[in-house]
């Protein structure tokens, strides 16, 4: 004789039986696959934190969300502005705008070149030159030392400090060199005699820490 158990009676289990039941099921490889993996973990986790910094901040910074989006935007531009006056491109910049490029003449070098430049008529390459001549007379009196990368309104701001009573001039001398050499405008005839006569101005000077000796 066989007895019929109908299926839908419950059947009792005990706590441990269902613990069991439960880890049996888990541990299909189904349920480990749609876990998430460590990587999304950590972006999820991320991601909450960055929400939860945001809402934090909006509610203090002006204009909630908005207000912070341009926060953010303006401290992007304050890195980039920085990065372009301190990085390679500042440094680049600078190092177009030096007054020698390259290997250092005496200043009577650079005088002669400047004169023969202006004998042809180049007056860009003379204004250059005569320039060079100043910087490089003042480097050779030990007023400037021979520094490289130095630009013409350092060079000018510097020897200033020892003659001031020609730091205008050197102030306007340095202008004409950045306009021909960094500035691309075409060098003339006065601007080249006006550093002629710098140069013979600075040749004669005394600078204030020897005015007594």
């Amino acid at each position: 004789m066989v007895t019929l158990v109908p299926r839908d009676i419950p059947v009792g289990i005990d706590r441990d039986d269902a613990r069991r039941a439960a880890a049996h099921e888990l541990s299909d490889p189904k349920y480990r696959d749609a876990r998430p993996n460590v990587l999304q973990q950590l972006g999820q986790w991320l991601g909450e934190q960055l929400e939860k910094l945001l809402n934090g901040l909006s509610s203090v910074v002006p204009g909630g969300i908005f207000g912070l989006l341009l926060v953010v935007v303006l401290l992007i531009v304050l890195v980039v502005v920085i990065r372009l006056r301190t990085g390679k491109v500042a440094r680049a910049a600078r190092a177009e705008r030096a007054v020698f490029g390259g290997q250092r003449q005496s200043a009577d070098d650079y005088r002669r070149s400047a004169a023969e430049a202006a004998a042809g008529g180049r007056y860009g390459d003379a204004v250059r030159d005569r320039f060079r001549a100043v910087v490089r007379g003042l480097e050779e009196r030990a007023l400037l030392d021979a520094r490289s990368g130095r630009t013409a309104d350092e060079a000018a701001a510097e020897a200033g400090v020892l003659l001031p009573d020609l730091a205008t001039g050197l102030r306007q001398g340095a202008r004409l060199f950045d306009d021909v050499h960094y500035g691309g405008r075409e060098g003339t005839e006065a601007a080249y005699r006006t550093l002629t006569e710098l140069d013979e101005r600075c040749r004669r000077a005394r600078p204030v820490a020897m005015a007594g000796s």
